[in-house]
């Protein structure tokens, strides 16, 4: 007999659980709630026909609860047949029943959709083959590759069996058989089985598994990962998975499939092989508020339970140290994540699909990497690099296109400014107007080489450029000079001090900070990322392309006296600083 496992609701209403198939239920058409309090992503289910249990995971803001208990977001609980989950608070009430379908096929109303998550059970496959029933074969667990298999030869590292590419029947046939055989070699490899290996969704049922939260860093340690000296790193979105919708961004919690079937018998095998696989992942949505931590984690435990490999996952949530190609994720791994074991550079590896490749790098490819990070990830850690299709399929390696700005040429030893012969500072009494993009170097060489004499107008501090005017004015009627550190792009705004200083009858000179968007914008994350006593205001990217839309080189007819072309030339106090610095901070 076949059992079924519905959630009734008051109305009458039905929901079908899947044995072992996680489900995002909440406010929508499926349930016919419409109240706000309830989030579209309220509860994660994931039912156990053996047990005749739903494990319940809260996601939303406003707590469900089962008769009686309060769920608080990231909490799970098991409902029980017979029992009744509340979605919010003690409101949308839902029974659960088991029923065997021999008593109740005859008298089913017509089954609701939800959200479905993958599981160990799941296909990547379409709702249509959901519809036509439970999968039976072992083959039917994975998607087929969206590449065409190629032939290829053997490589020490190379543990998948191959077959060839045939016509009509007899390639439908081969594609079967590649399944099964890649399934029973990942299965023979790694000695893991389902039961063995699997990460069940809340701690509540796999005490081994377990999140942290460092800062803006997330990490999650599934049950039976084992410390190595060996790191097969990879990206997850676009290397591990890929959207089921074949949109570029997911359009759902569910909307991901494995990218490749080479992908969970290949891994296998490097775990076989005594290699710890770890992935590691930027989501700035999270700090943006765009995406919710607790619905990433439950993506992420899916993702591996669907493998049914022990993985270790490092999230990045935010700006800073730990968003790749900044490697603060890869040092915490190897100095607090990793058991103490040190890791061997020259073994480990790096697996990533921002790789910094050109539209049409391969054919059927037209669209080129959203980013490099991924590769400069690996750059910057001194690791072996490869892309999804390289690794997975031995595709060739493609051309790749790097970044304009290589921070590892910055020149310490440089001329600070031209002309050479030039002052920076007068005996008389002057002003100076900077020019340049913000995190050109400006602030910094204004506290540096322009003593305190000189009275500093910044917009920062004072608020606006009306402001910073009337200060210029007071200081010179009391003998003062001025240093404005403002952006100043256009003649708009550097007419303004050029007028106050004429006025007042003393020089203007102007100091054009020569600094180019790319590196300025590397400097504005190399300062959000290192101590200073200095608050520095962050500046965003439209900032900086605005100022690069006004910008109009200065010239001596605007009334400057002199110009001064100021070179950003890098200084630190300590190798921690120089280290992050050298670094590519952005793909």
């Amino acid at each position: 007999m076949k059992m079924r496992c519905t959630l009734v609701s008051v109305s009458g209403g039905r929901t079908e659980l899947a044995d072992d198939r996680a489900l995002i239920f909440g406010r929508g058409p499926e349930s016919k709630i419409t109240d706000k309090k309830c989030s579209r992503h309220q509860v994660k289910l994931v039912a156990n026909y053996g047990k005749q249990e739903v494990l319940v995971t809260q996601l939303g803001a406003n707590p469900s609860s089962i008769d009686g208990h309060y769920l608080s977001r990231g909490e799970s609980a098991c409902l029980t047949a017979g029992h009744t989950l509340f979605l919010v608070n003690q409101s949308h009430p839902f029974t659960l029943k088991f029923t065997d379908s021999a008593n109740s096929d005859a008298h089913s109303p017509k089954k609701e959709k939800g959200t479905v998550i993958e599981s160990s059970r799941d296909t990547d496959e379409t709702m249509e083959t959901r519809r036509s029933g439970p999968k039976k074969n072992i083959h039917d667990y994975f998607a087929k590759s969206p590449q065409k298999l190629r032939k290829r030869p053997h490589s020490p590292d190379d543990d998948v069996p191959h077959t060839k590419r045939l016509c009509g029947d007899e390639e439908e046939t081969s594609a079967e058989e590649k399944l099964k055989q890649l399934q029973e070699f990942a299965q023979k490899e790694s000695n893991i089985t389902p039961e063995s290996s699997t990460v069940n969704a809340s701690s509540s049922t796999c005490s081994d598994s377990y999140w942290q939260q460092i800062g803006s860093l997330m990490l999650f340690t599934a049950s039976g990962v084992s410390d190595s000296s060996k790191i097969a790193g990879f990206d997850i979105d676009g290397c591990i998975i890929t959207t089921k919708s074949g949109k570029v961004f997911p359009t759902s919690p569910d909307d991901w499939k494995i990218l490749f079937p080479e992908i969970q018998p290949r891994l296998a095998s490097l775990l076989k092989k005594g290699f710890k696989v770890v992935f590691f992942t930027n989501q700035m949505g999270i700090s943006r508020g765009k995406l919710r931590p607790e619905v990433f984690k439950s993506k992420v435990e899916d993702i591996l339970k669907t493998l049914h490999l022990p993985v270790q996952v490092f999230v990045s949530t935010a700006p800073g140290i730990y968003r790749k190609p900044v490697v603060g994720m890869w040092e915490h791994l190897c100095e607090k994540a990793n058991g103490g074991v040190t890791i061997d550079m020259s073994q480990s590896f790096y697996v990533g699909d921002a790789a910094g490749r050109p539209a049409n790098w391969a054919p059927g490819k037209k669209k080129k990497d959203f980013s490099c990070s991924d590769r400069l990830f690996a750059l910057n850690i001194g690791l072996k690099f490869h892309t999804p299709e390289e690794f997975f399929l031995g595709w060739k390696a493609a051309t790749f296109n790097m970044p304009t700005f290589d921070p590892r040429k910055s020149d310490s030893n440089m001329r600070l400014y031209d002309p050479p012969d030039a002052s920076l500072t007068s005996t008389k009494q002057e002003v100076i107007v900077a020019v340049g993009f913000p995190g050109s170097g400006k602030s910094t060489f204004f506290q540096t080489h322009i003593p305190k004499g000189y009275v500093y107008v910044n917009r920062d501090t004072l608020g606006s450029w009306q402001q910073c005017v009337a200060a210029c004015e007071r200081a010179l009627k009391e003998g003062h000079s001025v240093a404005v550190d403002n952006t100043n792009p256009d003649l708009e705004s550097r007419k303004r001090y050029v007028d106050v200083s004429q006025n007042a009858g003393v020089p203007c000179r102007c100091f054009n900070f020569t600094a180019s968007l790319e590196q300025a914008k590397h400097n504005n994350r190399f300062r959000e990322m290192v101590p200073s006593a200095t608050k520095h205001v962050h500046v965003n990217d439209m900032v900086f392309h605005s100022y690069k839309k006004k910008f109009v080189p200065p010239s001596l007819s605007e009334g400057f006296s002199e110009i001064l072309q100021i070179h950003f030339v890098p200084s630190f106090n300590d190798k921690r600083s120089e280290f992050l610095f050298m670094q590519f901070s952005e793909g």
